[in-house]
């Protein structure tokens, strides 16, 4: 059962903040939409559209949009971050600017930033006063934007270090197609999330190809594997990769045309260049820079970490795609329970 109509702020009208003010408005709560461009934040409120972004979605017209940061966080507690990793910082410090009490702020992105490699949620803990900054809720799972506009079944996790805020957002957002769970394994709920778009874009990368479902499962597969070694090194639940932020976010990343981490692998397989697809997406594909950050995480944890690597030299080195595939594909031998065994050692070790 919903808790009381709430005034919330969503931070970037993009398809992902869009498609989750609709179900913030469903649910009956004030819901305020903002953007930095006045010509699209002028069509939300005058034909309630966001065709960028939603192409045939109408949106709810409780939905208002706001380009003033300072009117749009008037009045409120709970503010939804649905921008960029690379421009959280910029705007959490135009955010601190404008309130005078603490805030409860629900971060939706998924990536980690490269050379500091923090997770979103520590990157929230350094620019947010303590004093403004009253908890840090994640929301991820597998969840399209295109889809959860049309209002078809999807179900999320909430995480955070106080389980209480978690559940006050499990709340807010709970209802008959948006069914919401909790997880205490904030870390593991932030890592999956991430690191599941680095895999997407290599899954695309072997349908670039023309390698077919069975190269692809494998891939999937063993790029759980690699998540699961790097979240549990960084302290994360390892049963937290097989669930919605593990398992269930990298089958609807890595299959769905939906997914813009899979159209950019895609491309990539075909033979164009990552300057070439970045321009041609229109939205921003974490997964390119989440890769960065997951190769020299890979480095400090000392985790193995062969399909990172494998892309990290793609993008960021210009090695041949169809080379790496293969390379990847010829790895030595060795047993697959080898990987599940050191994971639970080393928990148990931990």
């Amino acid at each position: 059962m919903n808790q009381a109509r709430e005034r919330v702020a969503v931070l970037g009208a993009g398809s992902w903040g869009t498609a989750l003010a609709m179900v913030l408005a469903d649910n009956g709560h004030e819901v305020r939409l903002w953007g930095h461009k006045s010509e699209q934040i002028e069509e939300i409120n005058t034909k309630h559209t966001n065709q960028q972004y939603l192409p045939e979605i109408v949106l709810p017209e409780e939905i208002k949009g706001y380009t003033s940061l300072h009117e749009a966080l008037q009045n409120l507690e709970i503010v939804i971050l649905a921008v960029p990793t690379k421009a959280i910082r910029d705007v959490l410090k135009k955010v601190a600017k404008e309130i005078t009490h603490p805030i409860l702020i629900v971060h939706v992105s998924k990536g980690i930033e490269p050379d500091s490699l923090l997770r979103i949620s520590e990157m929230i803990e350094e620019e947010m006063p303590a004093h403004l900054l009253k908890d840090i809720v994640v929301l991820s799972g597998p969840s399209h934007a295109e889809e959860v506009s049309l209002r078809h079944p999807t179900t999320v996790t909430v995480s955070s270090k106080n389980m209480k805020a978690a559940e006050k957002i499990q709340d807010l957002f709970m209802n008959g197609n948006f069914r919401v769970y909790t997880n205490p394994d904030l870390i593991g709920v932030e890592i999956g999330g991430a690191l599941k778009n680095i895999i997407a874009l290599a899954a695309g990368i072997t349908d670039g190809l023309g390698y077919g479902d069975n190269a692809k499962a494998a891939l999937i597969t063993r790029g759980l594997a690699e998540i699961a070694r790097l979240g549990t090194a960084m302290g994360a639940n390892p049963l937290t990769f097989s669930g919605l932020t593990g398992i269930g976010d990298l089958i609807v990343t890595c299959t769905s045309v939906h997914s813009r981490n899979w159209r950019a692998g895609n491309m990539l397989g075909k033979g164009h260049k990552l300057e070439e697809v970045l321009q041609n997406m229109g939205m921003v594909v974490e997964g390119v820079r989440t890769t960065k950050a997951a190769y020299q995480l890979a480095k400090k944890y000392k985790v193995k970490m062969p399909i990172t690597e494998a892309l990290y030299n793609v993008l960021f080195n210009g090695e041949d795609v169809k080379a790496a595939v293969d390379s990847l594909m010829s790895r030595m031998k060795k047993s697959e329970m080898e990987d599940l065994v050191n994971i639970l050692v080393d928990k148990q070790e931990s």
